[in-house]
């Protein structure tokens, strides 16, 4: 399908941001001045979706309302040349969406015009039937309602990616992927009900409600996946009935305007769907794709074509000096992160040679909490789970190594198959593992809820293993 366009369905704004400075307040009210600086204008809505879809020179066709007044015609002359329009005809204005901003931040916002779309015509259909990937982007002014049905149709031939809003309609059966944030996810399972019985409270921010909420939402709008966006958290991906849901951390992270993050993350995932992939390729692309433009600017001049990292996005933080490795002094460590409220997280494994995957894995562990314990194997255990001539490096140097990466807090050694015994001196509020596993097929899962902790599969960097490593040094040998 990555041949075939990708349609972009759904409401368009008008954005208007006013840019300026507040360094006093109005002698009749207690209200900023702000001294005008600049005024831009840009497609909103379905419309940034669909500029952003195209930015890689990919075929984009915008299925949406236009009408004849100035912000439509304006949007018009404002959509990028990779972005084609099959426009629904619009009896009133487009809405217009304007925000004042003073250091980058927003002091309000004014909201006019909206008319009613009506029915499609013969171009629009065609359009949609001849579609290679379809992303809906419903605000709730009447562009999806017009289009439903063939929606509906193509959803059964051709990935289909929902981006849902309070104000919308609810999502079609059959999509490949739903994307809401963590508030509108909260929302949409008050109003839409859950088809299990144990639903999760509303004021749970953790990252198995987040995920409760996805799979449950997924059950209730028979869907494939749904990705719940977390922000600076980065997301979490969940299907129907999903006991193993795939947290994706943020790499870059930036104190940017987060306008506009979400119509990122969809159009992103979006175009990861349209090349053949599956939703956790799409879902782990996005989050890094949403958090880029966020430290980028976001919405602002070059972000809207531009997603590249800015010099001033934060990583983990640098090595710590003094690591401990005892097992009194780690305990001692993360008893005191407990009390000032902080997530204790363990990893475990072997990393009998250290490679991108075990630092990506172990950088994606570190962020989701405030402290990263790694429990490796000894010596004997190492030989007894991988066979003779294992491990390659010693305990101790493995020890030493881990220590060594800034996303390392500390490293506690094991000597039994499993890190079980460990765990339970530890008491981790999160256990992680890298996404060729399962959480049902994990020993570990069932012994973290005895103290409510949570057990969590992160994204596996392809094609990277000891064992490989290991056997091409081998076969290089002269």
């Amino acid at each position: 399908m990555s041949g075939r366009p990708i349609v972009v369905v759904g409401d368009v704004l008008l954005d208007r941001d006013i840019t300026g400075r507040a360094g006093r307040l109005a002698p009749d009210a207690p209200v900023p001045v702000v001294d005008v600086a600049d005024e831009r204008c840009r497609p909103g809505g379905a419309g940034l979706a669909a500029a952003l879809a195209a930015r890689d020179g990919r075929e984009v066709i915008l299925v949406t309302g236009l009408g004849h007044d100035e912000a439509s015609d304006t949007v018009r002359s404002l959509l990028p040349p990779g972005v084609r329009l099959a426009e629904l005809p619009l009896e009133g204005s487009l809405p217009v969406k304007c925000r004042v901003l003073a250091g980058g931040r927003p002091l309000m916002r004014m909201d006019h015009g909206g008319g009613r779309t009506g029915a499609p015509g013969d171009r629009v259909l065609r359009v949609l039937e001849e579609a290679g990937t379809i992303l809906v982007a419903d605000y709730g002014r009447g562009a999806v309602s017009a289009v439903r049905s063939a929606v509906q149709r193509a959803a059964q031939r051709v990935p289909v990616l929902w981006d849902p809003h309070p104000q919308g309609t609810r999502p079609i059966p059959g999509l490949r992927m739903v994307t809401p944030n963590e508030r509108e996810a909260r929302w949409f399972l008050r109003r839409h009900g859950a088809d299990r019985s144990g639903s999760v409270e509303d004021a749970d921010d953790s990252l198995r409600a987040h995920a409760r909420r996805g799979s449950l939402l997924a059950e209730r709008w028979q869907c494939a996946s749904v990705a719940v966006t977390l922000g600076a958290r980065g997301a979490v991906l969940t299907r129907p009935r999903c006991d193993d849901p795939l947290y994706i951390p943020v790499v870059s992270r930036g104190d940017g305007d987060p306008c506009g993050a979400g119509d990122c993350f969809a159009a992103t995932a979006a175009a990861v769907l349209a090349d053949g992939g599956l939703p956790p390729e799409a879902a782990g692309a996005a989050t890094e794709a949403a958090a880029s433009f966020v430290a980028a600017g976001g919405t602002g001049e070059h972000a809207i074509w531009h997603t590249g990292r800015n010099p001033s996005v934060r990583g983990p933080s640098g090595p710590r000096p003094d690591k401990p490795h005892r097992l009194e002094d780690i305990l001692a460590l993360a008893n005191a992160v407990r009390s000032r409220g902080g997530t204790v997280v363990a990893a475990g494994g072997c990393f009998d040679l250290l490679h991108a995957g075990h630092v990506q894995f172990l950088e994606n562990a570190r962020r989701t909490g405030d402290l990263l314990i790694v429990c490796v194997n000894s010596d004997a255990s190492v030989r007894r789970l991988k066979g003779p001539g294992r491990p390659l490096n010693a305990a101790a140097d493995r020890v030493r190594v881990l220590a060594g990466l800034g996303c390392v807090d500390a490293v506690a050694e094991f000597g039994e198959d499993t890190p079980q015994a460990l765990l339970q001196r530890l008491r981790p509020d999160i256990w992680v593992k890298g996404g060729d596993y399962s959480v049902r097929d994990l020993p570990e899962a069932a012994q973290l809820r005895e103290w409510n902790g949570q057990t969590l599969v992160l994204p596996y960097l392809e094609g990277r293993s000891t064992t490989d490593l290991a056997r091409r040094a081998a076969g290089s040998r002269t």
